[in-house]
Order: C-alpha cells, then sequence, then structure tokens
C-alpha cells in the first residue's frame, strides 16, 4: 500500500488458526438500530439441528461497506470465471428480523 498524507499503512497478522477458514453453508443476518449480526452457520444434510460457526457484529456503516466489497469481488469473479448460478432461495422462517440465505 502507498503512503501519502492520507493514508497509512495497516500491517494486519493473521493467525495460523483463523487462516485455515470456518466452512459456512447459510448466513442469518439480523440487525438493530446499531449493528448487523451476522450469524455463519454450518447445516449438515439429514440434520435436524445446524451449529453458529462464526458470529461477526459491524456497525450499519461497516455492513454496507462490506456489501459494497462483496458486490465488486462477485462481480470480478463472474468476468472471470463466468455467472454464479443460484439454486431456488432458501429462507428460514420463525428466526425474527433476520434473513437467511445460503
Amino acid at each position: 500500500m502507498e503512503n501519502n498524507n492520507n493514508q497509512q499503512q495497516l500491517s494486519i497478522d493473521l493467525p495460523a488458526e483463523i487462516a485455515e477458514g470456518t466452512y459456512s453453508n447459510l448466513a442469518i443476518i439480523s440487525h438493530s438500530n446499531t449493528e448487523f449480526i451476522l450469524d455463519f452457520v454450518r447445516m449438515m444434510p439429514g440434520m435436524p439441528k445446524a451449529k453458529v460457526m462464526s458470529r461477526v457484529i459491524l456497525t450499519p456503516e461497516h455492513a454496507k461497506k462490506l456489501l459494497n466489497a462483496l458486490q465488486e469481488n462477485i462481480s470480478k469473479y463472474e468476468k472471470n470465471v463466468g455467472a454464479i448460478k443460484q439454486s431456488e432461495n432458501f429462507t428460514i422462517n420463525n428466526f425474527g428480523p433476520s434473513s437467511a440465505q445460503a
């Protein structure tokens, strides 16, 4: 990253146990007036119970920045690899004011 008067270089530490990542095939998103909560869930076929693998809490401003970054990266991906095919919409009900997407 290039330094100038308005930018500082940021050093980010990525511990090995985090770098391995965690698989999730469902995200449950809820929000209040002050935060967005993203629960990343792993659902296993045939199992009646799913497990939250990770929770990320964001301010509304950072949630919108994440949305924009995802849109930009998906656009770049599809330009290089082709359109991402989506199966039918998958929604889990009875979770209150949140939405779930696989």
